[in-house]
């Protein structure tokens, strides 16, 4: 982070006071102005005051919860981005958040650095003033497609026929892109913690959009392999609504 830029507003969410304790000390020492707020009705208000940059939202809070914190912010029009700090493993509830209209999530426990990983790729994506992709709910790039409500991928107006675990890959590429993704943060993010599966289900899935996008995966128009990592969605990806 530039020492000359105005340092990122955060504001970090949550009633857990050993979580904030922690977490804001750290934030603050990577470059962040921490704000911090104890509860749902709290973070609502200083979001109206305006002047935050990006919200880190905890789920599990009594009273206003994460999640309704989050529909009643994306209601109001405002586009800030939002990282869920979820307790929820199963990837349909993740999935729902996401598609509420957070950009990302962290699943407790988490590792701080990772969180700041996170927060920094949300903002490297975001787009001032507009809505972030992850709230988009139709998405393009180039002649592909994605209808994030229908769940219907098109290719120059065909439909493309895969598994709905393939869909759900597409959707968290498209709504990152340009970001290195993991094999084992897409496992997470598609399969959930559930399952005990192996990474080789991401390579499957990838080459199934692969042979449907007619993809050489040699010289990728979209999805590229990152040797020893994992996947980068290398197309620009723009708001289709």
């Amino acid at each position: 982070m530039s020492h000359d830029a105005a340092p990122v507003r955060l504001l970090l969410v949550d009633d857990d006071e050993a979580i904030t304790g922690g977490l804001a000390p750290l934030l603050s020492r990577e470059g962040f102005a921490v704000t911090v707020a104890a509860d749902g009705a709290a973070a609502l208000d200083r979001l109206a005051a305006g002047g935050t940059d990006i919200v880190v939202l905890d789920v599990m809070m009594p009273g206003l919860d994460g999640r309704e914190v989050l529909r009643r912010v994306r209601a109001s029009g405002s586009a800030v981005p939002v990282v869920l700090l979820t307790s929820v493993g199963e990837a349909s509830e993740r999935a729902r958040a996401l598609d509420e209209g957070a950009d990302d999530y962290l699943n407790k426990p988490f590792d701080a650095g990772e969180l700041v990983s996170r927060v920094r790729a949300v903002l490297r994506r975001s787009r001032p003033g507009r809505p972030t992709l992850a709230s988009a709910s139709t998405l393009t790039a180039g002649p592909l497609t994605w209808d994030r409500v229908g769940r219907r991928a098109h290719l120059a107006g065909r439909e493309l026929v895969v598994t709905p675990k393939a869909l759900a890959l597409l959707d968290y590429l498209m709504t990152h892109p340009d970001e290195l993704l993991t094999r084992q943060r897409l496992l997470e993010v598609v399969w959930g913690f559930d399952d005990l599966i192996g990474t080789r289900a991401v390579d499957h899935r990838i080459a199934e959009l692969r042979r449907v996008l007619g993809e050489d995966a040699a010289s990728p128009r979209w999805i590229q392999t990152v040797p020893g990592s994992g996947y980068r969605f290398v197309a620009d990806v723009a708001d289709g609504r």
